[in-house]
């Protein structure tokens, strides 16, 4: 299975920059317009991602993470869902 890149520090500053309601309006405007006003260059399904990944990480430190423990958490998150993905294969 191939590793997915996490874009670790797009990650962060969207997470620094926006609220979970800001980003999930940023996902919704991806999906119903093709752009949001999070000022994301890459194709459609990363920046869903990626956004998705930001609010999770935003939501943590809304209460009380530090990013950087945020951000390890959503890490073992992945790794949790991809094993039991491939597990299931």
């Amino acid at each position: 299975m191939p590793r997915q890149d996490m874009h670790i520090g797009e990650i962060r500053e969207l997470a620094k920059r926006f609220t979970p309601q800001q980003l999930e309006d940023c996902i919704g405007r991806q999906l119903s317009e093709g752009s949001n006003p999070c000022d994301s260059e890459a194709s459609v399904e990363e920046t869903i991602n990626v956004l998705a990944k930001a609010e999770y990480v935003k939501h943590l430190v809304d209460q009380g993470m530090s990013v950087n423990e945020a951000i390890r958490e959503l890490g073992r998150r992945v790794r949790a869902a991809q094993q039991q993905e491939a597990s299931s294969e």
